[in-house]
């Protein structure tokens, strides 16, 4: 299902980008290496959730990467739900649920949270500690000098910097746990 999947997206994507205003102008090929590298080398398991979906980065390639894990999709805008459920359908992606709905309904508990540009850390943090149990993780992605307190309720597990393009540089990636 990965490669399909991701191939799904990107062809759904380069179709209606501009209709539908998913992403800026200019290349896209730096939103997937944004999306596959935020996940990739984490063991990952159990039902996770991507908030403010949008284009589907990086909850579709989260479901790529992970088949066995259930990821539920969560996009307030129809247009961009309904998207995000054509790429999933042609992906085959079996392990995936679109929402549309706003985040305050969404009820927990996953095993995870991810979200690229949905809100600032500290608040993407307080949905995560309300969608999440103790031992839950969020995936905090940030630019490449971001950086922010992490609150008492979380502890860093792992970071990770990589590159989008040499036009538009590095990200950082914060693995947190939730402890309390």
């Amino acid at each position: 299902m990965g490669q399909s999947l991701i191939e799904s997206h990107r062809r759904l994507l380069s179709k209606w980008r501009y209709k539908m205003d998913l992403i800026g102008p200019g290349d896209m090929e730096h939103h997937f290496v944004d999306g596959v590298q935020a996940v990739e080398g984490l063991s990952l398991t159990g039902q996770w959730v991507d908030l403010g979906s949008g284009a589907g980065f990086p909850g579709i390639a989260l479901a790529a990467q992970y088949p066995e894990v259930q990821v539920t999709l969560i996009e307030s805008r129809q247009k961009r739900a309904t998207f995000l459920r054509q790429v999933c359908l042609q992906g085959k992606a079996h392990n995936t649920t679109v929402l549309c709905t706003r985040t305050e309904h969404v009820e927990g508990p996953f095993d995870g949270v991810i979200s690229r540009a949905y809100k600032p850390p500290l608040l993407f943090l307080e949905d995560a500690l309300r969608l999440t149990t103790i031992g839950g993780r969020a995936i905090v992605m940030l630019g490449e000098h971001g950086s922010f307190t992490i609150p008492n309720n979380w502890v860093l597990q792992s970071e990770k910097v990589y590159l989008l393009s040499k036009e538009h540089g590095l990200r950082k990636r914060w693995v947190l746990e939730r402890v309390s």
